[in-house]
């Protein structure tokens, strides 16, 4: 069983920075894509960035050039630093985790494609 924390989050004000970490533990030797999600009230949840463990990236366009994901495999801990947030950047952000191997970067981004899923946590902007 593969297990996820996510940490960090909480209130910036627009143009400002907020980071997200997600720690995975248990068995971990079949993941291979560990991503951020977001999912705001009434809307489908989106991938805003995963990587894989070589540290291949891909990110939505929403976010590209604003958001930055990193892997540390030897801390099973993956990291979101959110910068220039935008009020539209507000909601619910979960860490997820893929045993598929083999997927292109758009594929990537697909919630459908991760079976592991952490609590979320919240991310508020304002105006």
């Amino acid at each position: 069983q593969v297990r996820l924390e996510e940490s960090g989050g909480g209130s910036a004000q627009a143009g400002g920075s907020l980071s997200l970490s997600c720690v995975v533990s248990g068995d971990t030797r079949s993941i291979y894509w560990v991503g951020w999600f977001q999912q705001a009230p009434g809307k489908e949840r989106e991938g805003v960035a995963t990587i894989y463990n070589s540290g291949i990236s891909s990110y939505g366009d929403f976010v590209k050039d604003r958001f930055y994901i990193a892997r540390d495999n030897a801390k099973n801990m993956v990291s979101l630093q959110m910068n220039l947030l935008k009020p539209e950047d507000a909601a619910m952000y979960y860490c997820a985790a893929s045993e598929t191997n083999y997927m292109t970067a758009v594929q990537a981004l697909y919630p459908d494609e991760y079976k592991y899923w952490g609590q979320g946590t919240q991310v508020t902007v304002s105006s």
